[in-house]
């Protein structure tokens, strides 16, 4: 992409902008680091007034509901703008929220995919055993993915994407209008495996956040991990 540092910025304040007008508050600050067709942009400071409340009553599964609602509504719009920005074309948007860290991150995938051989690996990772490790929690999570692609869009962010995950059951739910339910149910639940994995000492650091997000269409799952900064 062209003028890295301030097309990252510009997509940033964008964002910051659109969700401030359609949820009353914006992200105090947004970090924007992006690879090949990947932009992920990662939220901080992020929840409205009214949110708060529902938090504090312990109604967080309302603030999710309404939030997912919106994300999918806006979706058409951030396409159309983040053409408009920068000529990006985007192919998918996906979105998680940790409603009590006040963060979240949503992932731009672009319609430019490039090849996994491209990708560097970070030399003192063991990638076999990163990629064992994510498929076991794949297994007990859902089931062994079809396939399985890890990605590091910068030093301490992690993008893993997981085609054909989905079980015959959850096929059936989501086709009868529980696609909402899943999410919300599958969340934690991912969330748990990723912290019992045994990740960490692979990446030498610690995971800060895990974020979680599915096409259940397409049959298809990103799991991102923030790291610790590097010393």
């Amino acid at each position: 992409m062209p003028k890295e540092k301030t097309l990252q910025s510009e997509i940033g304040d964008y964002l910051s902008t659109l969700l401030r007008t359609h949820f009353g508050k914006g992200p105090t600050s947004t970090y924007v680091p992006g690879a090949g067709p990947f932009i992920a942009i990662h939220l901080r400071g992020f929840l409205a007034p009214a949110e708060r409340i529902l938090v504090e009553q312990k109604e967080w599964k309302r603030v999710l509901e309404t939030r997912d609602l919106l994300m999918n509504e806006l979706k058409q719009e951030i396409k159309l703008n983040l053409w408009k920005i920068a000529e990006l074309n985007v192919k998918e948007i996906y979105a998680d929220w940790h409603l009590e860290q006040k963060t979240g991150l949503i992932v731009v995938v672009l319609d430019d995919e490039q090849g996994q051989e491209n990708w560097l690996w970070p030399p003192d990772v063991n990638e076999e055993e990163f990629y064992k490790q994510i498929i076991i929690g794949s297994q007990e999570a859902q089931k062994e993915p079809v396939e399985t692609y890890i990605y590091w869009l910068n030093d301490r962010t992690v993008l893993i994407r997981r085609l054909g995950i989905l079980l015959q059951l959850e096929k059936e739910l989501i086709k009868n209008g529980f696609e909402e339910e899943r999410k919300i149910a599958k969340r934690p639940l991912e969330y748990k495996i990723i912290a019992e994995a045994n990740l960490q000492p692979l990446l030498k650091r610690n995971i800060i956040e895990t974020f979680v997000d599915w096409n259940f269409e397409l049959d298809i799952g990103y799991l991102v991990l923030i790291l610790e900064p590097l010393e």
